[in-house]
């Protein structure tokens, strides 16, 4: 229940900050909160993005070091592979969903 609670936040989260940002169909100016917001939450994508690069690394380390120090024990080693296969696919869906924003972002503005 709690898992579902936190994807529906992150849906919601994504879908105002693509609201936001790519909302320019009005041929009148933003009002100059709408443009604080979007540089904020411009802001924010590129901290996340910043922060990203870091943990997936630290993540696919500790990874690593789980499996060599694992001393054969069968249970802490596949943890060591399911936390490297994690830590890579997450980083890669955060990578993608930047790529994907600043394409929608080009053709529509």
């Amino acid at each position: 229940m709690k898992k579902i609670f936190y994807y529906i936040l992150f849906i919601l989260f994504i879908a105002s900050v693509i609201f936001l940002t790519f909302n320019s169909f009005s041929f009148a100016g933003y009002p100059k909160l709408v443009n604080k917001i979007i540089d904020a939450f411009e802001d924010i994508k590129s901290y996340l993005i910043a922060i990203a690069t870091p943990i997936a690394a630290v993540a696919i380390g500790s990874g690593f070091l789980m499996q060599k120090f694992s001393f054969g024990d069968e249970e802490r080693i596949r943890t060591g592979k399911k936390l490297i296969r994690t830590s890579i696919v997450s980083y890669a869906f955060i990578l993608v969903l930047d790529l994907i924003v600043s394409l929608i972002k080009t053709l529509i503005g």
